[in-house]
C-alpha cells in the first residue's frame, strides 16, 4: 500500500512506516523520545515498535490505564508532570501507541505541553486506524461528555501497522467496522456494498478496506480541515451515537464507541428516511447490514429522555440548535439538519421494535 499525503503530514503503512519514523527522528534532531501506551499496548505492541526504532536517543515509556474513562484532564495533568519530571523539552517527540483514546489524549498532551511538541500516531485498533488518529482532532472528555476539550493539530506522521490487529478482541474489531461502514454510507456507495456480506471477505480484503477508509476520511478532511462544511458529514451517526455513548458510560452497560455509533447510524438513517432523503428500501438495507454485525440494545422511555438532554452538548450545535448530518442517499450526505424531538423519539421506537 502506498503512503497517503494528508494536510501537513503523511500516512505510512506497515514496515515502510518504521523506516519513516527513524528518518523523522534523525531529520528533526529530537532530544528525547517518549512513548505513550496503555497496559494492553505496552504488553502486545510496544515490543515491536521498540525493535524497529533505530536510534541512540533516550526513550521513556509512559503508561496510562486503558479505557474511555481516563480520557480526561486529570490524566493529562499526570502525563504533563511526568514529561516535565523526565526533562522533556521543545525538541522532544511523543509517540502515541494505542487506540483512539491514546491518540486523542496523546495528541492533546503533545499539542499543549510547552505550547506544543511534535507527536507521531501509531494506532493499534481498527477504530484508531480508520478514524480516531486521522484528521488532527485531539482532545479529552468533560465528565461523561465526549471530546468537549481539545484542539485540531496534526501529527508529524502516522503509521498504520495492520499486524497490531491480530491482538485485538472481536468487539474492538467490530467497533472499528462501524466507522468504515459510515465512510461508505456518507461518501462511497460501492465501498458500502463491499460490507453487505462479511463472510466473503478475507484478511487481504481487510487491508484494502482499511486503506480505502483512510482515503475517504482524508479526502473529506483535506477539503475542510477545521470542520466548517463537508467535514461535518463525518458526524453521521455521531449526534445520537455520542449521546448514547455518554449516557451509557456511567451505567452498568457501557458501549464501545463504534457500538454506540452503529446504533446512531440506524437511528439517523431512520430520520433520513422520514425526511424523504433516503428510501425505505435503503433504510432497511442499512439496518439489516448493521444489525447483522452489532448486538441490539434496548432503550427505555427514561433512557431516551436523558439521551435527548445530552444532545445540547453536541459540538456541531449552533445558536442553541442541534445539528445533524443525515443521508441524502447511500454515498451522499446533507449537513446542518434540524430534527424535531418527536422524530428522534420515533427513531428510538423503531430501533426498539
Amino acid at each position: 500500500m502506498q503512503s497517503i499525503v494528508a494536510n501537513g503530514y503523511s500516512i505510512y503503512f506497515n514496515e515502510a512506516g518504521y523506516d519513516q519514523i527513524n528518518k523523522s527522528i534523525i531529520e528533526n534532531k529530537y532530544s528525547s523520545i517518549f512513548i505513550l501506551v496503555d497496559e494492553h499496548t505496552n504488553e502486545y505492541c510496544l515490543p515491536k515498535l521498540l525493535s524497529n526504532l533505530a536510534t541512540e536517543i533516550s526513550i521513556e515509556i509512559i503508561e496510562i490505564e486503558a479505557g474511555e474513562e481516563i480520557k480526561n484532564i486529570t490524566t493529562c495533568l499526570e502525563v504533563w508532570s511526568v514529561l516535565s519530571d523526565l526533562g522533556a523539552d521543545r525538541k522532544s517527540v511523543l509517540i502515541n501507541l494505542g487506540g483512539g483514546v491514546i491518540t486523542d489524549i496523546g495528541g492533546f498532551i503533545a499539542s499543549t505541553f510547552k505550547r506544543g511538541i511534535d507527536f507521531i500516531n501509531v494506532p493499534t485498533t481498527l477504530l484508531g486506524m480508520v478514524d480516531a488518529s486521522i484528521g488532527g482532532k485531539n482532545g479529552v472528555d468533560l465528565g461523561n461528555l465526549k471530546n468537549q476539550i481539545g484542539v485540531i493539530n496534526v501529527p508529524k506522521m502516522l503509521l498504520i501497522d495492520t499486524q497490531f490487529l491480530e491482538t485485538l478482541p472481536q468487539n474492538q474489531m467490530k467497533s472499528g467496522l462501524a466507522e468504515m461502514l459510515k465512510h461508505g454510507l456518507i461518501y462511497d456507495k460501492k465501498y458500502w456494498e463491499m460490507f453487505s456480506d462479511l463472510s466473503l471477505l478475507n484478511s487481504d480484503d481487510l487491508d484494502l478496506l482499511i486503506y480505502r477508509s483512510i482515503e475517504i476520511k482524508n479526502e473529506i478532511v483535506k477539503q475542510d480541515p477545521t470542520e466548517n462544511g463537508i467535514r461535518k458529514a463525518l458526524n453521521f451517526g455521531h449526534t445520537l451515537g455520542h449521546a448514547i455513548e455518554s449516557y451509557l458510560l456511567e451505567t452498568t452497560t457501557p458501549l464501545l464507541h463504534g457500538e454506540a455509533i452503529a446504533i446512531g447510524m440506524i437511528l439517523e438513517s431512520y430520520i433520513s428516511k422520514e425526511k424523504d432523503s433516503i428510501t425505505n428500501e435503503e433504510f432497511l438495507e442499512i439496518k439489516k447490514v448493521i444489525t447483522s454485525i452489532f448486538e441490539p440494545h434496548s432503550f427505555s422511555t427514561n433512557d431516551i429522555i436523558l439521551i435527548q438532554e445530552l444532545l445540547i452538548h453536541d459540538k456541531k450545535n449552533e445558536y442553541g440548535q442541534v445539528q445533524f448530518a443525515l443521508l441524502k442517499n447511500i454515498g451522499n450526505t446533507a449537513i446542518n439538519q434540524s430534527v424535531e424531538s418527536e422524530l428522534i423519539i420515533a427513531s428510538f421506537n423503531n430501533y426498539n421494535s
